[in-house]
């Protein structure tokens, strides 16, 4: 792939998603599917989940796919302009079929947790890099891929192998390893994840797949095993999260137009709120790391949850619309825990993440009293009072 002109890049658009987005069925009612009566019609990928909520919060997102030109690729690319996401980027497939899967109502952790997916042969499966322009990949500060993508075919494989190739003008290279077993015909799937991972600016794996994955055990041996990629992401469940960040790791690029204007390379120009520049501002706790390194541990919120998915996707989200702010990491890290709190909440995979202003006002909060937050449904209203206790 020859990359793209420089003034495509780092234009008008904050974030460019890429991935197969599916039709999904999910249950009236738990069980196993075989005694399920009916479903409900929503959307799911991990892609354009994080392409939603960062549009949600009030950031310009492409997202970047193919679907059929059946009524299934109709809804999807509905559903996901709806969120405010734009669609020009996606494809329509004269002959593969839009993905559609099925799962039951519980947590994916569960024993009795079931997924079907039929999405072998889908238009997304002939993403390749002759079939997806790079001047659309590039056209943002940050380019969000998941671990997902490359487990759909050949074809994909090869395109995210390209995209992660450390090119100049190259976006900030956000990656989300996604490990997902049932995709992969074998184990080389953990190889390529650690692969693709390692070239990477900014990878989110989650304690418990890295450890399935590649043995790893422990937030500090996820990060040694990562040496490269400026910042990694440690999802840890319920307890929280690790964030190992170099110093000097590279930033999104400021949009053209500031750009052009001469201001200098480095974060977003909005200015972090001054509670979030304070070094009392998201629990960061340091902790042993690589040389050059800063560790942070912040701890998730107490959470009445409705439903346990999309909760990592809204991670990556807030995470990454915090990094876009140009916010302290741990401020990026609280924010994440809200994002994935707003899912958590709801009975879906999307929904709207706290306005700006409410979601700083909790991450401004000193650590005695985010420790002591606790949120369920509805928190998220601007109007909304958040419980302590």
């Amino acid at each position: 792939m020859a990359a793209p002109a420089a003034a495509d890049s780092a234009g008008d658009v904050d974030v460019v998603c890429l991935g197969e987005s599916m039709v999904t069925f999910l249950p009236t009612r738990p069980g196993r599917l075989a005694d399920v009566p009916a479903f409900e019609r929503t959307i799911g990928g991990a892609e354009s989940n994080v392409a939603c909520a960062l549009a949600a919060a009030g950031h310009a997102v492409k997202w970047v796919s193919r679907v059929g030109t059946d009524g299934f690729g109709d809804h999807l690319v509905a559903a996901i302009g709806g969120y405010g996401v734009d669609v020009s980027a996606v494809r329509r497939d004269p002959v593969r079929p839009t993905g559609i899967y099925f799962r039951t109502a519980d947590d994916r952790a569960a024993g009795g947790h079931e997924v079907l997916y039929y999405r072998a042969g889908s238009a997304a499966s002939a993403m390749s890099s002759a079939t997806v322009p790079l001047r659309d990949l590039w056209a943002g500060r940050i380019l969000h891929l998941s671990g997902i993508t490359a487990a759909l075919s050949p074809d994909c494989l090869a395109l995210m192998r390209d995209l992660v190739v450390r090119r100049p003008a190259r976006p900030l290279l956000s990656f989300d390893v996604n490990h997902r077993p049932g995709l992969w015909r074998d184990r080389v799937g953990a190889g390529v994840l650690l692969e693709l991972a390692r070239g990477a600016d900014v990878v989110f794996v989650g304690e418990d797949e890295a450890q399935e994955a590649w043995g790893l055990r422990g937030a500090e041996a996820i990060r040694a095993a990562l040496p490269e990629p400026g910042v990694v992401v440690v999802k840890r469940g319920v307890a929280g999260a690790s964030v190992f960040a170099r110093e000097g790791a590279p930033t999104p690029p400021l949009p053209e137009p500031l750009r052009e204007a001469g201001a200098e390379c480095g974060p977003s120009p909005a200015e972090p709120p001054e509670h979030a520049r304070s070094s009392n501002a998201g629990s960061a706790r340091p902790g042993p790391a690589l040389d050059g390194d800063a560790h942070y541990f912040v701890p998730s919120l107490r959470v009445d949850v409705v439903a346990p998915t999309g909760a990592g996707d809204a991670f990556a989200a807030g995470f990454l619309s915090g990094t876009l702010r140009g916010l302290p990491v741990p401020a990026r890290i609280r924010h994440g825990h809200l994002m994935a709190a707003a899912v958590l909440t709801v009975p879906g995979d999307l929904t709207a993440p706290a306005p700006r202003a409410h979601a700083d006002r909790l991450v401004g909060l000193d650590d005695d009293a985010w420790g002591r937050l606790r949120v369920g449904p509805g928190w998220t209203g601007d109007d909304q009072e958040v419980r302590t206790s």
